[in-house]
């Protein structure tokens, strides 16, 4: 992944799930204190962070979206072409991973030790992070298709050029 752009993205990305998924299994498997709380820091911690890069990359989009059309799908999902198929595979990938984790840790214990809810529930939150640097990446090195006449002020399209919404 050297010569890919926007590899700090992808780096990140690739970073923060694992420290998200040892934290939370550790918090799963042990449910004690601090590992409890060290798991709903972090997870947190990527939420917050999730939540600020997707209005980073949403804020990004809209001002590239003068002179591209850009989908919702296209911009968090990365389909149509937006990216290579290994940046696509690699944060797609990590996207279900925190999903996948985030629910697994939350359903692991079938116990909560008596007490109502649980941290590890907090976990759901993570897949925030993924949404919002697929999005960041995709504003800023995704490849959409071209509006055409530059400042027009025609509508757009009412339907994607690749048929899709």
């Amino acid at each position: 992944m050297n010569n890919v752009k926007g590899r700090l993205i992808i780096q990140a990305n690739i970073a923060l799930t694992c420290v998200f998924l040892l934290s939370s299994f550790v918090a799963a498997i042990v449910f004690r204190e601090p590992f409890k709380t060290i798991a709903v820091v972090i997870d947190l911690l990527c939420f917050s962070l999730g939540v600020v890069v997707f209005i980073w990359g949403y804020f990004s989009a809209v001002q590239r979206s003068r002179k591209d059309t850009i989908s919702v799908v296209e911009l968090y999902f990365l389909v149509d072409g937006v990216a290579t198929k290994k940046v696509v595979l690699v944060m797609n990938s990590l996207l279900g991973i925190q999903l996948m984790g985030g629910i697994g840790t939350a359903l692991m214990r079938s116990s909560t030790d008596g007490q109502r809810g649980s941290t590890l529930a907090f976990g759901i939150l993570v897949p925030m992070l993924g949404l919002g640097l697929n999005g960041l990446w995709a504003a800023h090195y995704g490849n959409f298709s071209s509006r055409g006449g530059g400042s027009s002020t025609q509508m757009p399209p009412l339907v994607a050029p690749s048929g899709k919404d």
